[in-house]
């Protein structure tokens, strides 16, 4: 009984380190997120996202752009009912935005309303189908609920896409292990560690060793 307390103490926490960082940030065009690696929307370092290259396409507008702009401002202020007011602006002006609409959900999550920020990103799958990052974002708001089952589903829908997300496979890692999952939760972590090694996302190769290390000493506690 002892070592399932610990178990559940030990794991929860990089579970929400981890997926706290992973939903990709709003930024001024997609475009540029794609190419730069960086965010004004977490309060983690963001490292580069090679999947949001295929997840966006088209040109930018200088509305579109001018209108982003506001909302990372008032996100930088931590003015998050301020951002969800101008993305529902944004919204209306780009309603086939999916971009918009999974940024949408990204501040409804960092405003504690989890059923509508899966509502919003549900709405950016229906405009692009292929949107891998939103249906890992569902994954993170139900681990956020302890809701593993669901969450699991959700990742493996954005592996299907993505074999190769390294965040989506931390995320499924660590949600196998806490439904006793222990084999396949350890394969698909090391999968994850060696994607973020080849792109060299050191902070997260950092993330999943220690989620290793934490799974190992649980299952000998002798090495703790």
């Amino acid at each position: 009984m002892k070592l399932k307390i610990q178990a559940k103490s030990v794991l929860v926490q990089p579970l929400s380190y981890v997926m706290l960082s992973i939903i990709t940030a709003i930024a001024i065009s997609p475009s540029a997120l794609a190419v730069s690696g960086k965010s004004l929307l977490s309060e983690q370092p963001i490292q580069k996202q090679p999947q949001t290259i295929a997840q966006f396409s088209g040109t930018d507008s200088p509305e579109r752009s001018q209108l982003l702009q506001q909302v990372n401002a008032l996100y930088n202020q931590r003015d998050f009912k301020g951002a969800e007011e101008n993305l529902r602006k944004f919204i209306k002006k780009f309603p086939e935005d999916a971009f918009g609409h999974f940024q949408l959900g990204n501040v409804l999550f960092r405003q504690n309303q989890p059923e509508a920020a899966i509502n919003a990103y549900g709405e950016a799958i229906r405009l692009r189908p292929k949107y891998a990052l939103a249906y890992n974002a569902i994954g993170v708001v139900f681990a956020s609920q302890d809701r593993w089952s669901e969450a699991i589903t959700e990742y493996r829908k954005a592996l299907e896409i993505n074999p190769n997300y390294g965040d989506a496979l931390t995320n499924l890692g660590q949600a196998l292990w806490q439904t006793n999952k222990r084999d396949e939760a350890r394969t698909t972590l090391e999968k994850a560690l060696n994607i973020f090694k080849a792109e060299s996302r050191n902070e997260k190769v950092y993330q999943v060793e220690q989620i290793l290390r934490q799974i190992k000493t649980l299952d000998d506690p002798s090495l703790s």
